[in-house]
């Protein structure tokens, strides 16, 4: 059976998908981990603290041992007083996390047939955007399921994509830039034909090698 998705914005005709990248099941170990990944590369580690030895304080010795009725006391760079070094407190680091090529492809192609299997993912043809109109891009989302929408298009689209980069609730990316996360946190998926191949080219299984006949 041909996988096929209609295009919506009152072009006619349907777009073929290839069943083997848009009729994978569901994987959702594969897809948490990949989702995970996504997260995780697109944070900045960049957060940091400055531990006893960073602060800019004396370490010198706060009151003599002895002879002032005070309690003991040493540095005042010690954590629990004010002005003082964090203890345990965040450094730059990355958060990344790896994960194989093969499972991200997987993961690609179960988030993929997701939508597929379910009806919302379908088809923008780019001519119809000659120039950008964001009441067009508004109405062809209308008539087609409800909540947030991915746009994914690929060089040479940018009218279709200022004419949707405006709308609440859509966004617009490159195929691409286009991660797993990105396609499970949306409620629809639409896509121009190039783009639909594009992501099918990310998402295909590598085939195998052929084997090397000896001499």
């Amino acid at each position: 059976m041909t996988l096929q998705i209609s295009y919506i914005g009152g072009k006619s005709g349907k777009v073929d998908l290839d069943e083997a990248v848009f009729g994978e099941d569901f994987h959702e170990p594969l897809v948490h981990r990949a989702v995970r990944a996504d997260l995780n590369a697109r944070r900045s580690g960049n957060s940091s603290t400055l531990t006893r030895g960073e602060v800019s304080m004396t370490g010198a010795k706060a009151w003599r041992q002895k002879g002032t009725g005070r309690a003991r006391v040493g540095a005042l760079s010690v954590p629990h007083r004010t002005g003082g070094g964090v203890a345990f407190g965040p450094k730059p680091r990355s958060y990344t996390v790896k994960v194989n090529r093969k499972e991200r492809r997987r993961a690609l192609r179960s988030a993929l047939s997701l939508h597929a299997g379910r009806g919302t993912l379908a088809a923008i043809d780019p001519g119809t955007f000659e120039t950008p109109s964001t009441k067009l891009a508004a109405e062809a989302l209308a008539g087609f399921a409800s909540g947030a929408a991915l746009v994914v298009l690929v060089d040479g689209e940018e009218s279709t994509a200022l004419s949707f980069r405006n709308i609440d609730g859509a966004s617009v990316l490159r195929a691409d830039d286009v991660g797993v996360v990105d396609i499970v946190g949306a409620a629809r998926l639409i896509a121009s034909p190039a783009a639909v191949e594009q992501l099918a080219a990310l998402a295909a299984a590598p085939t195998p090698r052929a084997q090397e006949v000896a001499a």
